[in-house]
């Protein structure tokens, strides 16, 4: 019987071992556009693929964030340089997120700083009444900014190895963020202007539906942190899902400050 010797591993950098999720991913985001695409021009079977490029996506972030929780939780995997680099990663997620964002405050300030004629050359377009930021849109920047404390709170809480009162802070985050969703769920179906009214409802819709999108993913970021919270997963030392999580909604809060005082609150007055 031959002897079988396992190798010492002499830097502290982990090796990951041959996965699927890259190529299921890949294939998942083919499905996912092409269907889109597909699915946007009416053809027969679009929304069929449309779906399937839906479930694989959110498969392959179960699963393959499932690995990683298991390789840096069971295994001892992620030492200081690998969190090093996790925490590397993030912020360069979090740069691109703030230039895909960029984009939109581009395209706004283009239609609004140089009104052209044919939308009246005044800011907001001529027949549309634009939102008030005094009523949903304030509530809504009170309950994010709310929840940026109340999640600074359990991050605090775990450092101090205070599980009830992280828990607590964590719960208070995700009142405010379902508060949040709902809030804007109203304020677009009592708009007076829809997403197919010239530029002012194309930007209005884009920047703050994707911003929507942004608030339910680290909504679900922050759940799925609580549950893990829970069952004892984070430690005073090593918690760095939570953090990445609390990075993701500060950026979210971050956006939407700029998107209240710039599309609600400067946009609402009249620009000539």
């Amino acid at each position: 019987m031959k002897d079988k010797t396992k190798m010492v591993q002499r830097h502290p950098f982990h090796l990951v071992d041959p996965s699927p999720w890259p190529l299921v991913a890949a294939l998942g985001g083919l499905s996912l556009t092409f269907g889109g695409v597909l699915f946007m021009h009416n053809y027969k079977g679009g929304g069929g693929l449309l779906c399937l490029g839906v479930f694989t996506i959110l498969y392959v972030m179960f699963t393959w964030w499932r690995d990683i929780i298991r390789e840096g939780l069971f295994e001892g995997q992620h030492t200081s340089a690998v969190q090093q680099g996790l925490r590397m990663g993030m912020i360069l997620f979090i740069v691109s997120e703030i230039m895909f964002f960029f984009a939109f405050f581009w395209a706004f300030f283009t239609s609004s700083i140089s009104p052209v004629f044919n939308i009246g050359g005044v800011w907001p377009p001529v027949g549309i009444n634009a939102i008030s930021p005094w009523g949903l849109p304030f509530l809504n920047t009170i309950l994010l900014l709310s929840s940026g404390g109340s999640v600074t709170w359990a991050h605090h809480a775990i450092v101090a190895g205070f599980k009830k009162e992280a828990l607590q802070g964590l719960g208070v985050t995700l009142a405010f963020a379902i508060a949040f969703t709902g809030m804007q769920g109203i304020e677009y179906m009592h708009a007076p202007f829809g997403m197919s009214d010239g530029v002012y409802g194309s930007v209005f819709y884009m920047a703050t539906g994707f911003h929507g999108f942004h608030v339910i993913i680290g909504t679900i970021f922050l759940a799925i942190c609580t549950l893990r919270l829970y069952w004892d997963h984070f430690s005073r030392q090593h918690h760095f899902g939570f953090e990445a999580a609390a990075w993701y909604w500060h950026f979210v809060d971050v956006v939407w400050l700029f998107l209240f005082l710039t599309i609600y609150w400067w946009g609402f007055n009249v620009i000539v």
